[in-house]
């Protein structure tokens, strides 16, 4: 890949990392309720599912699941449920300051955060939609497709990472005075519930 054209993909990989999604708001709230640190093995799951909607889209497979109807919308539908699952989940929770409870909730399974930060992404078919338009445009068929592809995904990978850990993540500490006291953890909770609901009707209404 020329390094011109290099440049280009890191562009844009950065304007679409920082555009708020899914991804994102699981990031804040994992850096809340998990710290800062731990909140990596979400965004890791996250990178998971975007290497495999990647690998999808280059095996030619995304071309099938965007071009038919039902495929597409009986994915589009789940990851819409779940997002609103954990929306609905997050606004109801009660806050607890009970200091055992909360250091569970800190030290909730490395296995469960990649778990839930795989499905957030994976089940979002616009993924393999936006990636069918977005890769062909960095890559040339007339070079060797196989160290293309694994150059994409690295800098597409890389800056995802960078930016959910070190921008969402972090941003999210901002929030962290609000965790002190049953009234703060309430609102955030609400807050977040709200978000996560509103992406999955997002997802599920726009076509």
């Amino acid at each position: 890949m020329q390094f011109s054209l290099w440049l280009a993909l890191v562009g844009a990989g950065t304007l679409i990392s920082f555009t708020p999604g899914a991804g994102a708001i699981s990031t804040m709230s994992n850096s809340l309720n998990s710290g800062f640190r731990r909140s990596i093995w979400g965004v890791l799951g996250q990178q998971l599912a975007l290497i495999i909607h990647i690998v999808i889209v280059a095996l030619g497979v995304g071309v099938l699941v965007s071009g038919s109807p039902v495929v597409f919308n009986v994915i589009r539908y789940a990851g819409a449920a779940y997002l609103v699952y954990l929306g609905i989940r997050q606004f109801l929770h009660k806050p607890d300051l009970d200091k055992e409870k909360v250091e569970d909730r800190r030290n909730e399974p490395a296995l469960s955060m990649f778990q839930r930060g795989v499905w957030v992404n994976l089940l979002n078919p616009k993924a393999i939609v936006f990636f069918l338009a977005f890769m062909p445009q960095f890559i040339r068929t007339d070079q060797p497709l196989l160290q293309q592809y694994l150059v994409l995904t690295a800098t597409v990978v890389t800056i995802d990472i960078l930016v959910m850990w070190f921008f969402f993540a972090l941003a999210a500490r901002t929030f962290q005075r609000f965790t002190h006291d049953q009234r703060g953890q309430k609102i955030l909770n609400r807050i977040f519930g709200c978000l996560f609901v509103a992406v999955g009707v997002l997802l599920a209404a726009i076509h």
